[in-house]
């Protein structure tokens, strides 16, 4: 599994080469957002570990300009110092998989590794395109479009995506969705609200009515056209 490591704190990258080259892992780095930003564009790689806080480039402006200009998909797990809920949607939104917090345990961060590696692998090519009402997302070229406008989502988002587009007008409960993003590698945090809440976003708040709609205490469901939910 090859890895980009873009972190400009010397003892954390040391600390993961160790971890992980020992157990096979292929790691590239880099210390600032450029750096790593060109190294993202010149090569492939099976996921992104990424700091928040970089000279001259942001993790958060590194992951829209990955996602936006290079149109790159490789799943993103973001670094931070800061745990508020804030912190975490900003990180979601700007197009990373999976969130942790410093000072974080080696072997979390090579669990949400691997699942996320294993859920950008498991969408299969020959998949149909998917619709409900004016959403269409083909899930053969990671496109989801509302109203022939493209949807900016994470690999993440995609999936609760797909779910929910399968599922429709269906109800999608809570643990469906996060046994469908962690299997039993659960995070103990509010990432399937914030995924939802940047998914909410995309989706419906260019429009004149919601799609997506929360059903209290159970899920979430989309709803084809405009009526009560």
């Amino acid at each position: 599994m090859r890895i980009l490591i873009i972190e400009d704190n010397p003892d954390i990258v040391a600390n993961l080469y160790g971890f992980l080259e020992h157990k096979g892992y292929v790691l590239d780095s880099a210390a600032n957002g450029y750096g790593g930003l060109a190294l993202a564009a010149q090569h492939d790689y099976d996921a992104i570990i990424l700091d928040v806080m970089l000279p001259g480039l942001n993790g958060v402006e590194l992951c829209q300009k990955l996602r936006g200009e290079l149109g790159k998909a490789t799943p993103v797990l973001m670094l931070t110092a800061r745990d508020t809920l804030q912190d975490k949607v900003a990180g979601f939104e700007s197009g990373a998989d999976d969130y942790m917090v410093k000072p974080f345990s080696m072997v979390e961060l090579e669990v949400r590794l691997r699942a996320l590696v294993r859920r950008s692998r498991g969408v299969q090519a020959t998949s149909p395109v998917l619709t409900v009402g004016e959403l269409a997302y083909d899930t053969a070229n990671f496109e989801a479009r509302r109203a022939g406008r493209p949807l900016t989502l994470t690999r993440t988002g995609l999936t609760i995506l797909r779910l929910l587009m399968k599922e429709s007008p269906k109800v999608v409960t809570r643990e469906m969705l996060e046994q469908e993003l962690w299997g039993e590698d659960r995070p103990d945090s509010d990432a399937l609200r914030t995924h939802i809440h940047a998914l909410r976003q995309a989706l419906d708040k260019p429009h004149s009515f919601a799609m997506l709609r929360t059903i209290p205490g159970i899920g979430y469901k989309l709803l084809a056209a405009d009526e009560e939910g």
